[in-house]
């Protein structure tokens, strides 16, 4: 996994956890929604990192 792709997937997790965590404390769905969404697409990007590490050994 690169150091730059991991900063990021790592942040888009953070990011969405926040913004989800937020949302649901205020009662704001779409924010909630959104959250929960930034939040997969770290979770994929990391994996696909991962992914990508394990072809390379």
């Amino acid at each position: 996994m690169t150091g730059g792709e991991k900063v990021r997937a790592k942040t888009e997790q953070a990011k969405g956890k926040v913004k989800e965590a937020l949302g649901s404390a205020i009662g704001n769905d779409r924010m909630t929604a959104e959250g929960r969404a930034e939040k997969s697409m770290g979770d994929a990007r990391e994996a696909k990192e991962k992914t990508k590490g394990a072809f390379k050994r």
